[in-house]
C-alpha cells in the first residue's frame, strides 16, 4: 500500500465538475508536483489532502488511515501558502513556535525544535526579527520552516514561489528540494511553472479541466507527452503535419518525403492525416549525423533570449521553432531567408488529442 493515496477524488462547486476522478498513489518520500494552468483543479486537490476542501466523493488515506472526513487540525498536515501567511505581530521564532504551541508541547521542546528548523533554513540568526523586516524569499522560508516544525506526515506547497523574483525562485527552488530529501518527508508541490516542476520533482501530475491528463517522471513528462495538451503545456513544441504511410512500421511522409519513426503506432490506417511534435532543442541548421529528416521553410522571426537564439520558420503552412546557443562568431539567418532545417525522424513525437 501507497503511503499517500488518492482514490476517485472528485470535487463540485454547484453544478461545476472541478476536480474529475483523480487517482494517484505517493510513496513515502516522493517530491509531487501538480502542474497545469490556472482553474485546472490542481489548487483545489491539494486543498482536500489539507482538509480545507471536502471531497464531493472518493477518498484520501495518509500511512492506512482514512483523512477524507477529518478537519485541518485533525491531519498531521504542513502547509506553506503562497501568500506566506506569517503572523506580522509575531517574531521568526514565535511564528515558526506556533503549531506547536498549539500541541501544547513543552517549552524546553518547543526551543530546541523551532532552534533546529531556523538552523535548517540558516535564518538562526533572525530569529528576534518581525516578517516585515524580512526578504520574500526570507519570509517563506519561515513559513516552510513553520510547516515543518510540526513533524507532519506530509508537507504542502500551493505557489509558494510565485510572488518572488527569478534568481530569488531558482535558488530557493533548490533549497527546498535539498531540504525535502534531507528530511525525506512526503511532499505535494503546486506550480503552474513548468521549469520548477521539472526541476524538483520525482514525478509530475499534469492537470487540465480538473483531469489528470498524465502522471509520470519528469523525463517521460517531456520526452513522451501522453496528450496534445501535455506536449504543448510543458516546454515549448512545434507540431508538423504529416501523413499516415504504414502504421505498423512507423512510417510517415511530410510532402514527397517519407521517415520512419522511433515506434510503429497504431489507430491510424494509411492515407490519414497525423500530428507530429518537435522539440526547438532537436532542429538544427547542421548536416550532422543522425538528422535524417531536411526540410525547407521561411524564416519569419528571430528573437535573441541570452544564451540562445530561437527562431522561427514557416515549413507547409507550419510554424517550427528552433534553438541555436548564442555565438557571437555565428551571424543568425536574416528574417525572409530560406533555411534547411534538420533533425531526427525519431525526435518527431505523435500526438493524439
Amino acid at each position: 500500500m501507497a503511503f499517500l493515496e488518492l482514490t476517485n477524488l472528485q470535487k463540485f462547486y454547484g453544478t461545476t465538475h472541478v476536480v474529475r476522478d483523480f487517482n494517484m498513489a505517493i510513496e513515502k518520500g516522493e517530491f509531487i508536483s501538480f502542474l497545469g494552468p490556472s482553474g485546472c483543479g490542481k489548487t483545489t486537490t491539494l486543498r482536500m489532502v489539507a482538509g480545507f476542501e471536502t471531497p464531493s466523493s472518493g477518498t484520501i488515506i495518509i500511512n492506512g488511515v482514512d483523512q477524507s472526513s477529518l478537519k485541518p487540525n485533525q491531519r498531521n498536515i504542513g502547509m506553506v501558502f503562497q501568500s506566506y501567511a506569517l503572523f506580522p505581530n509575531m517574531t521568526v521564532f514565535d511564528n515558526v513556535a506556533f503549531g506547536l504551541k498549539i500541541a501544547n508541547k513543552p517549552k524546553t521542546e518547543i526551543d530546541a525544535r523551532v532552534r533546529e528548523m531556523l538552523a535548517l533554513i540558516r535564518l538562526d540568526h533572525l530569529a528576534d526579527r518581525y516578517p516585515y523586516q524580512m526578504s520574500g524569499g526570507q519570509q517563506q522560508r519561515v513559513a516552510l520552516a513553520r510547516a515543518l516544525a510540526v513533524k507532519p506526515q506530509v508537507l504542502l506547497l500551493d505557489e509558494p514561489l510565485s510572488a518572488l523574483d527569478a534568481k530569488i525562485r531558482i535558488s530557493l527552488r533548490e533549497e527546498i528540494r535539498a531540504i525535502q530529501q534531507q528530511l525525506g518527508i512526503t511532499t505535494i508541490y503546486v506550480t503552474h511553472d513548468q521549469e520548477e516542476a521539472l526541476s524538483m520533482s520525482d514525478r509530475i501530475v499534469v492537470m487540465n479541466a480538473g483531469h489528470a491528463d498524465q502522471i509520470g517522471t519528469p523525463f517521460e513528462i517531456y520526452n513522451n507527452p501522453a496528450t496534445r495538451f501535455v506536449a504543448s503545456f510543458v516546454g515549448t513544441l512545434s507540431f508538423l503535419e504529416a501523413v499516415v504511410v504504414d502504421g505498423s512500421a512507423g512510417r510517415v511522409a511530410i510532402g514527397p518525403q517519407q521517415f520512419t519513426l522511433r515506434e510503429p503506432f497504431t489507430g491510424y490506417n494509411a492515407g490519414d492525416a497525423i500530428s507530429l511534435a518537435l522539440r526547438p532543442e532537436s532542429v538544427s541548421l547542421l548536416d550532422t549525423e543522425g538528422r535524417d529528416v531536411t526540410i525547407p521553410g521561411e524564416v519569419v522571426s528571430v528573437s535573441f533570449l541570452g544564451s540562445v537564439i530561437r527562431t522561427k520558420v514557416i515549413v507547409n503552412g507550419s510554424t517550427i521553432s528552433f534553438d541555436m546557443f548564442n555565438n557571437p562568431g555565428f551571424v543568425p539567418p536574416a528574417v525572409g531567408s530560406t533555411v534547411d532545417l534538420r533533425f531526427a525522424a525519431s525526435d518527431l513525437l505523435i500526438v493524439r488529442d
